[in-house]
């Protein structure tokens, strides 16, 4: 598959005379796949995305590192190529994890093109479908890169760029345009066709959240719209995990190995799929499970000792910055050398997932895996006690939108439109996922106690960059700082032309059309 700038060098008439054509389910499959797998044959095979290693260039691995990397939560010190720029946020043109994730975005929207192009008319809710997962990439592009190349069908014309604005507003009248065609908003879980696929509860998610991020987007603010959509999502049939099986909290039973079949699918919006025999990859679930883990040391089923994760990988990677430890334990102690079941007693909240064993809190040393605590959140392990299909590939699937975050995303709504302190409703909504968690409920709630909320609830899973740029907390000239963000160990700002990533060189050189961010 050729980048999208270059698509004078891809012919779109096959030339291997063995080329079969794709069926509409072999291509509408593909365009969900690749978000979940880097190529066709699993972990080991070749990448969708020419010239860019298979196991690092997965989407969702890259998702994640430009959303948590370059912030308050993850710190990572592998020498792989790019991390330390993410780390540091000192990322440029040439980076390469970036332009791996730009592009990959691209050629997912290839894809989804030409299943538009060639099969529109096949089945209407598949159409849909496939037009809502476009509106999800192009989401992340005007998130990410702000004014990109845009296509809506397969072409020998390099892509004119489109404003910020442009692209917002193509979003927003995609999913206003295709939610009745989606199928009703309905809690699933593995066993329903529909688990895996969109429905019009993730139409409603993906609007509030561009409504809520449109003030960044666009330069005009749009709250009553994202509480609107998100109060929709907290109506639907979705519902938020309350139960835990066993030792296994409610909260923790939504990141494990048999997510898709326990209550915990009754939360989960949107899910990438995984199976640790016929979905394997080093870039989605797996890259979640062993990157913050050390087998030797981090024991965490309860019961037996001799378990780490759930599988047979850990990577000794990531490991939480202190300030994602502080925002459950805000004093500063955070009790050592325990497993995460001790650390969430000392917090008094589930969400407290980390292992302090031989570990210390501040990142002093970057190259030692133990400076900086272990976050236990993700884990192959089920609630039956059952073992994975693979001993080293998960079958945890990825909750991509869970029904939690309309709930934030309605308190700070309406907090903003209120003044900064979140009304009655929303101080309801957060308590609703503090109870679920057994953290005490609160009185009020201040803006920045719900960006905190937003971090004790979804760290880890993708989100914190975009929260950050949204709260003013990110580049340009903020009061916020946590360890070696802009390189400095007790950290400095950065520019805020930072909060747009540079259009990769290579696509700058092949599209005459483009032009790229400011401060690159």
């Amino acid at each position: 598959m050729g980048f999208t700038s270059c698509t004078k060098d891809l012919d779109v008439t096959p030339i291997d005379p063995n080329y079969v054509e794709p069926t509409p389910e072999q291509l509408y499959n593909k365009c969900f796949a690749t978000m979940a797998t880097a190529g066709n044959d699993a972990a080991d095979g070749d990448s969708d995305v020419d010239g860019i290693d298979g196991g690092t260039s997965g989407y969702f691995r890259q998702m994640w590192n430009e959303q948590e990397l370059t912030t308050d939560e993850v710190f990572c010190a592998w020498g792989d190529e790019g991390i330390s720029g993410f780390c540091y946020n000192t990322y440029d043109a040439s980076h390469p994890m970036l332009r791996g994730f730009y592009y990959r975005l691209y050629v997912a929207i290839t894809f989804c093109n030409q299943y538009l192009q060639e099969y529109s008319s096949y089945n209407p809710q598949m159409t849909a479908e496939i037009r809502w997962l476009r509106a999800f990439h192009y989401y992340q592009l005007v998130d990410g890169w702000g004014s990109v190349p845009f296509v809506t069908s397969i072409s020998s014309e390099k892509p004119q760029q489109a404003s910020r604005n442009e692209i917002y507003s193509f979003i927003e009248s995609e999913l206003l345009d295709i939610e009745s065609q989606l199928a009703d908003a309905k809690a699933k879980n593995s066993s329903d066709s529909m688990w895996g696929r969109p429905d019009r509860a993730a139409a409603w998610l993906l609007l509030a959240r561009l409504y809520l991020n449109a003030e960044v987007y666009t330069g005009t603010a749009q709250w009553a719209k994202a509480a609107e959509y998100a109060n929709k999502v907290m109506n639907s049939a979705y519902q938020l995990n309350t139960k835990g099986v066993g030792a296994w909290t409610a909260y923790r039973m939504l990141f494990m190995g048999d997510n898709g079949e326990t209550s915990a699918a009754n939360e989960i919006i949107f899910p990438l799929l995984q199976d640790g025999k016929r979905t394997t990859s080093w870039g989605c679930a797996l890259y979640l499970i062993a990157a913050p883990w050390k087998n030797n040391i981090m024991f965490e089923h309860p019961t037996d000792l001799t378990q780490t994760n759930g599988t047979t990988a850990g990577w000794e990677g990531h490991r939480a910055r202190p300030e994602l430890v502080k925002k459950f334990f805000p004093n500063g102690d955070a009790p050592t050398d325990v497993r995460s079941y001790d650390m969430v007693t000392a917090a008094g909240d589930d969400r407290a997932l980390f292992n302090s064993v031989q570990r210390i809190l501040d990142i002093d040393d970057v190259s030692v895996f133990e400076n900086g605590f272990g976050y236990t959140k993700f884990t192959n392990f089920k609630t039956d006690g059952s073992a994975g299909h693979d001993p080293q590939h998960p079958d945890m699937d990825v909750p991509l939108m869970r029904k939690a975050e309309a709930y934030l995303i309605y308190a700070e709504a309406t907090a903003r439109q209120g003044g900064g302190n979140a009304t009655s409703d929303g101080v309801t909504a957060l308590n609703t996922l503090r109870t679920r968690a057994h953290a005490s409920a609160k009185s009020s709630f201040t803006l920045n106690e719900i960006c905190d909320e937003w971090s004790r609830e979804f760290y880890a899973e993708g989100l914190r960059r975009t929260t950050l740029i949204r709260f003013g907390k990110f580049g340009g000239n903020t009061d916020y700082q946590w360890q070696w963000k802009g390189g400095s160990h007790d950290g400095r700002n950065f520019a805020a032309t930072r909060n747009l990533f540079p259009i990769p060189t290579t696509d700058l050189v092949a599209n005459e059309n483009l032009t790229q961010n400011p401060g690159y």
